[in-house]
């Protein structure tokens, strides 16, 4: 059992997306379901998604994200005291963006074995506390 955590794109992936990355995300959370590994995101995640549809004023497709997050086996990681220690930390490399921080903050500071992203510039970072950050195809094969 790993505890990997997904990066807000791969949850857009998810609902919005109809293309191969979607079935990518699929393919692996059917993995991670028979292997029993834990989904983990943050806080963050849940404000990232909801800005399109909020400014969209679609509920429907709000409430898509809301629930998604609150399905069992999903854990929304809170931006707390200790995470936001390892964020001061990570924001000395100033190539990484706030939202990035705070991900990959959290991600660490809950020991996370894998960070799924679809941003190959955090693919690249080495972060205390994670043990691998992989690009979503790197982690689908």
């Amino acid at each position: 059992m790993s505890r990997v955590f997904f990066d807000t794109n791969l949850f857009i992936y998810l609902v919005e997306g109809q293309d191969e990355r979607s079935m990518r995300v699929r393919g692996l959370l059917e993995r991670m379901s028979a292997r029993r590994d834990e989904l983990l995101t943050s806080t963050i995640t849940l404000a990232e998604v909801l800005v399109k549809p909020l400014a969209a004023g679609d509920t429907a497709w709000a409430d898509r994200y809301e629930k998604l997050l609150d399905t069992p086996g999903v854990s929304v990681l809170p931006f707390d005291r200790s995470c936001a220690r390892v964020y001061a930390r990570l924001r000395k490399d100033r190539t990484l963006k706030p939202p990035d921080a705070i991900q990959l903050a959290c991600a660490a500071n809950a020991r996370c074995d894998l960070f799924i992203t679809n941003d190959d510039r955090l693919s690249q970072k080495i972060v205390p506390g994670i043990q691998f950050i992989a690009s979503l195809e790197r982690a689908f094969v």
